[in-house]
């Protein structure tokens, strides 16, 4: 059962009782296009999710024919008449839902239908795992009207890199989810009817894993990303995995394997969930070192 958290305006948000979050966007009237309120709505309920002591999972996706237009032409017009401060203020506040979404301490999953235009591309390459449509389409879209991807840009190049941002950014040609599958910005490509099913089967697999493990992965990658290997990132990495063996769900996992049987954590999941359908009897042992730091 999901329970319904703040009403808003241009977005629904609810929790259900595994710790299952939802960021719906939800101006289907306008293909989902966003302006300062949804803006401000989506960072509202970002730090509202982030602050949730249950949250294990967001997943964002939209209602309606599209994922996302894009920016709200109403509201770029209305910033085109104001000067240069007030400009930076407003991108200020786009800038900090990119970094928000990117820096969410839990897992993030984007279903992605239909058109995803411009800041709706960076949505999908802030969040941790995207899934989409086979009929999803994208487009850097910005040098059309003059502008170009440049909130977005650390998040969008980081995901397809540097050689596909040289083509779509100046090009703001609009490519298909098997060209978007191809270049990282997604994982996962469905029929349009599986998408929800897929968005589904993925919360469980993360589920089936410690909540405080996962996230303590994923500030790992952070820290470890595009660093260069030096003793102080090997005593940081030995610090992480000293901390994580000692802890509660470390000890947990520990003593799970090896008196074979299931963690703590696992024993929420639904009985007839994919995860639970695919998770082992008994654990599976490491065939070398892996899965001991």
């Amino acid at each position: 059962m999901e329970i319904a958290m703040k009403t808003y305006q241009y977005i629904t948000t609810a929790i259900d009782q595994r710790g299952v979050a939802q960021l719906v966007l939800n101006r289907p009237d306008v293909h989902n296009a966003f302006d300062d309120i949804m803006i401000g709505e989506l960072i509202q309920a970002l730090d509202a999710f982030a602050a949730h002591p249950q949250l294990r999972v967001l997943l964002l996706r939209s209602n309606g024919k599209n994922f996302s237009a894009g920016a709200d032409l109403g509201w770029m017009r209305s910033m085109a008449e104001k000067n240069y401060d007030d400009n930076l203020l407003d991108a200020g506040e786009l800038a900090k839902l990119m970094q928000k979404l990117d820096n969410f301490p839990a897992p993030t999953i984007a279903l992605v239908q239909g058109a995803a235009f411009g800041g709706a591309v960076g949505l999908a390459a802030c969040c941790d795992i995207a899934i989409a449509s086979d009929k999803a389409s994208f487009c850097l879209s910005e040098v059309k009207i003059g502008l170009m991807p440049a909130v977005i840009s650390p998040y969008v190049v980081r995901a397809i890199g540097e050689r596909a941002s040289r083509r779509y950014f100046l090009t703001a040609e609009r490519f298909y989810a098997a060209e978007a599958l191809q270049l990282e910005l997604l994982h996962q490509v469905v029929s349009d009817d599986e998408l929800q099913k897929a968005g589904d089967a993925m919360v469980q697999t993360l589920l089936a894993n410690s909540p405080a493990a996962v996230k303590a992965a994923k500030s790992l990658i952070f820290t470890v990303a595009n660093q260069p290997t030096t003793q102080a990132l090997i005593d940081e990495t030995s610090r992480r995995i000293a901390a994580i063996r000692v802890s509660e769900e470390g000890q947990e996992g520990l003593s799970a394997f090896l008196q074979k049987r299931t963690p703590a954590w696992q024993l929420s999941l639904e009985p007839n969930s994919p995860a639970a359908a695919t998770a082992p009897k008994e654990p599976i042992a490491p065939t070398s070192s892996e899965g001991q730091a």
